[in-house]
């Protein structure tokens, strides 16, 4: 029996050493192409997309969400979304973008998708993905402001194109000054 438990542990350990050397070999090679305009293989898309998703719900957790159904904060997350978001997740009436057609992986198209947990939205939104073009809002924007583009993203499937438009309006330029 202890010479089998050897095998083992030499067949372990000589398959995890050729995985280190096929992967240092990938690694100094270059030979991934990490090029946009081709999708990942499925092994390394779904790693990629369980270790984000893990990821954002490990720190999503705990985050209070506080009362976003106030139609000033969707108002106030409508504009922002309008001049920050649409050309990557859409809006309704506008169904793509070049910008978005560019983006490895297709980024959520949150009005079709709108987002189901506010804390997992806020905390996306804070702090971005890495290596996805989402970026991390948090360092320009204050918590009020990112908590107003979740409730905007909790209305949003809802919403009619001439709806959107009304929301996303924005004054003249007159009016804002006068503000």
């Amino acid at each position: 029996m202890p010479k089998l438990i050897a095998a083992i542990l030499v067949g372990l350990a000589v398959a995890i050493l050729i995985a280190v050397v096929g992967f240092a070999g990938v690694w100094w090679t270059g030979s991934y192409n990490v090029a946009a305009d081709e999708p990942h293989s499925r092994l390394v898309a779904s790693a990629l997309t369980s270790i984000r998703e893990r990821s954002i719900t490990g720190h999503a957790q705990g985050i209070p969400v506080p009362d976003i159904s106030a139609p000033q904060m969707v108002a106030a997350g409508a504009k922002q979304y309008a001049q920050m978001c649409v050309q990557c997740h859409l809006a309704p009436g506008k169904d793509d973008s070049d910008l978005r057609k560019g983006l490895n992986p297709q980024p959520p198209n949150l009005y079709l998708h709108g987002v189901h947990d506010p804390a997992r939205a806020f905390w996306t939104i804070k702090h971005g993905v890495k290596m996805t073009g989402m970026p991390a809002w948090g360092g320009t924007h204050d918590d009020q402001a990112l908590w107003s583009m979740v409730a905007f993203l909790r209305r949003l499937p809802e919403l009619s194109p001439a709806e959107y438009e009304r929301l996303t309006e924005q004054p003249p330029a007159s009016h804002q000054e006068a503000q």
